[in-house]
């Protein structure tokens, strides 16, 4: 998405707990004395989020769009084998982790009287699958939570839970195995349709389950 929406003339910013990952974003996308876009940031942190949307805020202002697509995938085994720590992992980022970004930004979005806020769900957001429980129960509470909120944005601000549908990823490969993650798109591939689809959500579809093409 960040190549894409940069070739595009966006101005992106984002976050990652992989200092090594936000390096190689800064050299290739901040080149020319242009200010550093993309930070070292732990989303189940709320100080070091809290920090970091006021860095944010200050220096461009509150975000036209706020994608929160940061997400992990339990191993494949039954609820019963899984254990509480892996499982408070997956809930942590996947639906505390969206909390802590949207509570930092949507006020500086009510205040500017715009925005979108894309929270990022899954197939497995609206059915299910054997070994995937608690992805399936984070996902679940995306769909939710991101009604919930649709309803209580003043408008024109808009909410909406996004099925990517599947692409091709190292998370996929946990699921499927390198051959069979292989059969779906690349990211890039995946950008060419889901990003132009992205920008065109508007407050027509507030609440909505949206599906990527």
């Amino acid at each position: 998405m960040v190549k894409w929406y940069i070739s595009k003339g966006h101005l992106v910013l984002g976050c990652a707990r992989s200092a090594q990952k936000i390096n190689q974003l800064n050299e290739e996308f901040c080149k020319g004395g242009k200010p550093k876009q993309f930070s070292v940031v732990d989303i189940l942190n709320e100080a070091d989020v809290k920090r970091w949307s006021q860095d944010v805020i200050s220096s461009f202002g509150a975000p036209t769009f706020l994608l929160n697509n940061a997400s992990i995938i339990n191993s494949n085994a039954c609820l019963w084998q899984i254990s509480g720590e892996e499982f408070n992992s997956v809930i942590d980022v996947n639906i505390k982790g969206t909390t802590n970004v949207i509570r930092h930004f949507v006020p500086e979005m009510i205040k500017a009287g715009k925005g979108v806020v894309v929270n990022f769900s899954s197939g497995w957001g609206r059915s299910v699958a054997a070994h995937k429980a608690p992805y399936c129960a984070s996902k679940w509470a995306i769909e939710g939570l991101s009604k919930a909120m649709a309803l209580e944005l003043p408008i024109p601000l808009t909410c909406v839970p996004l099925n990517p549908g599947v692409i091709n990823t190292p998370m996929l490969e946990t699921t499927f195995g390198k051959q069979g993650a292989a059969m779906y798109r690349s990211p890039e591939e995946w950008a060419r349709d889901a990003c132009p689809f992205i920008l065109s959500i508007d407050h027509s579809q507030n609440g909505m389950s949206l599906t990527a093409p």
